[in-house]
């Protein structure tokens, strides 16, 4: 509680700066084949004559925006700079889990995390950030973000804005607090200051023309209802994993965190006008972290430390002052009738549906969590599916706490079959990464297909992307496997050896100079745990049978338990 009023004095004491103007930061793009992003500590002055300390890629706040194209080969170097243990992870692109970035995936102080791979995605808006066990929300609260655009050939025929910075732009939303030193908080419900690409009150000039954002919800925790002060309408043209259809006409849109929209804004006969893109936060229904009552049940709003004295919470505020000055020179202006052909996966399709469901391990109406997936938190070193390589899944998704939460998946993206039994609104019609489940028993099913990318020992992620939630344990993983692959035997291990062997589960691993990691298989190649040991006896309670070691080379030695 202390915390708490010295950061509500805080704002208070920074609230008559709040009217002064910042011209929008728009990041440098980069593309090629090389990207090179280096991770580094900073500092940022978001308010007048207070250095806050700031973590980025590039520089001292978020990070380069990225431009690939579809079939692309390319490698990231991610030099980490930082004092800390960090990964970098590309939400939403469909590559290989050992380039995914995920907390198995680490990238220590000091080291280059060089991941080569082939752009297989559509046409869409897609970033990057931190996620380390534990500490991405920090890594991202503190700065470590940016986007990823993927141009394809069937986007490149629809005549759109793409022009980085000069008809299109990106628009990275994010909320964080702040405590009485002006210092960025971590798991925090006193996110009252609003940041759009790191600018607080920001304010650009965009060309009356028709011009394309790239919008991300890069908040830690809050739910947006974007839409603008004039109410005037927008197009919706792409989701999570790319275009849609057609066009979709909308004044309002809702994005949790992690969710992207591309969008259309027609300012062709709006010129010298002013207006703000704003989030209309008393439009949020109850039980949605940003609305007056974040979740559902007695008690629901008061179990969050700091959400009603948080100014934002259930209130309508601007994120963006926008003026419309001339036309570029050659400006587009025409919004298309139609745009990607889109096949969605038939349920008929799917081999199986997997029951997954939310609970809370406190009392039923408590929102600070832990939350968790089918009873049970994170565990690095377990294993919740293994999935076929090729099979078609339905997810369905059921959420027993009483706050929404935004459930991300890694490797796919997905089509949205039902929400609450219904099928979901046009605008989330297209390809898509993360979903909102509503609180109170609210259900969501999705279809994917689970292709491309096996790997036996290195599992991807699915978590709520409430980065607090997902800090605590509301994660879980799984491995896309390969059956018809078979383990090497005995390849290129000869600095190691498994004694005795075979062994009735206890084994000394020889041979060792430093510590190794190893991933511990069974016979049908199934990842079971993960193992950290330098020459010392291993006692595992194993039953009878075959099983492998693989270390971090990808060296595999078997040895058979009797």
């Amino acid at each position: 509680m202390k915390l708490s009023i010295f950061t509500l004095l805080f704002f208070l004491s920074i609230y008559p700066f709040v009217n002064s103007q910042t011209n929008l930061f728009i990041p440098v793009a980069l593309s090629g084949n090389s990207i090179d992003l280096n991770l580094q500590t900073g500092t940022t002055n978001f308010f007048s004559g207070i250095t806050t300390n700031t973590m980025g890629a590039n520089g001292n706040l978020l990070g380069p925006t990225i431009i690939l194209e579809q079939n692309q080969s390319v490698t990231m170097n991610v030099q980490n700079n930082l004092p800390d243990t960090t990964t970098i992870h590309w939400h939403g692109l469909h590559v290989a889990p050992e380039h995914d970035g995920g907390p198995h995936t680490e990238i220590l102080p000091g080291q280059t995390w060089s991941p080569s791979f082939s752009v297989l995605d559509k046409a869409g808006t897609y970033w990057y950030h931190p996620h380390l066990h534990m500490h991405t929300d920090e890594h991202v609260s503190k700065g470590i973000a940016g986007m990823i655009l993927v141009r394809d050939a069937e986007e490149a025929g629809l005549g759109l804005p793409m022009h980085y910075g000069i008809d299109e732009f990106p628009l990275v939303l994010q909320t964080k607090g702040f405590d009485a030193n002006g210092q960025i908080l971590v798991h925090t419900n006193l996110d009252s200051c609003v940041l759009v690409n790191g600018t607080r009150n920001a304010t650009t000039q965009f060309p009356a023309q028709v011009v394309r954002l790239r919008v991300l919800n890069g908040s830690s925790q809050r739910v947006m209802q974007i839409g603008f002060s004039d109410n005037r309408s927008f197009y919706v043209i792409g989701t999570d994993g790319g275009l849609l259809s057609a066009p979709l006409s909308k004044t309002r849109l809702r994005l949790a965190p992690g969710q992207r929209a591309d969008i259309l804004l027609d300012l062709t006969n709006s010129i010298n006008q002013s207006f703000e893109l704003m989030s209309f936060g008393a439009e949020l229904p109850n039980a949605y972290y940003g609305a007056a009552q974040p979740g559902m049940g007695p008690g629901a709003t008061s179990s969050l430390a700091g959400y009603t004295s948080n100014p934002l919470n259930g209130a309508n505020f601007n994120l963006l002052q926008i003026n419309v000055g001339n036309p570029t020179s050659n400006p587009v202006l025409s919004i298309p009738t139609s745009l990607a052909v889109l096949n969605p996966l038939t349920q008929s399709s799917a081999a199986l549906t997997r029951n997954l469901t939310f609970t809370s391990a406190g009392a039923m109406n408590n929102l600070e969590g832990p939350f968790l997936i089918n009873g049970t938190a994170f565990n690095m070193m377990q294993i919740n599916y293994t999935i076929p390589i090729n099979q078609t899944e339905i997810w369905s998704l059921t959420n027993q706490t009483p706050i929404a939460h935004p459930f991300h998946i890694h490797d796919v993206q997905f089509y949205i079959l039902d929400i609450n039994g219904v099928a979901p609104p046009p605008e989330l019609s297209g390809l898509n990464d993360v979903v909102l489940v509503p609180g109170g028993m609210g259900n969501v099913r999705f279809i994917a297909k689970f292709e491309n990318h096996a790997n036996d020992s290195i599992p991807y992620m699915y978590h709520c992307h409430m980065l607090p939630h997902e800090d605590m344990g509301m994660m879980g993983q799984f491995l896309v496997v390969d059956p018809n692959a078979s383990l090497l035997e005995n390849t290129d291990a000869t600095h190691w050896h498994i004694t005795p062997n075979p062994n009735n589960g206890k084994f000394l691993i020889s041979g060792l100079m430093q510590d190794d990691s190893f991933h511990l298989m069974d016979a049908s190649g199934q990842w079971l745990r993960q193992l950290r040991t330098v020459n010392q006896e291993l006692d595992l309670d194993l039953q009878p049978g075959v099983y492998f070691l693989k270390d971090n080379s990808g060296s595999v030695m078997k040895f058979v338990v009797e």
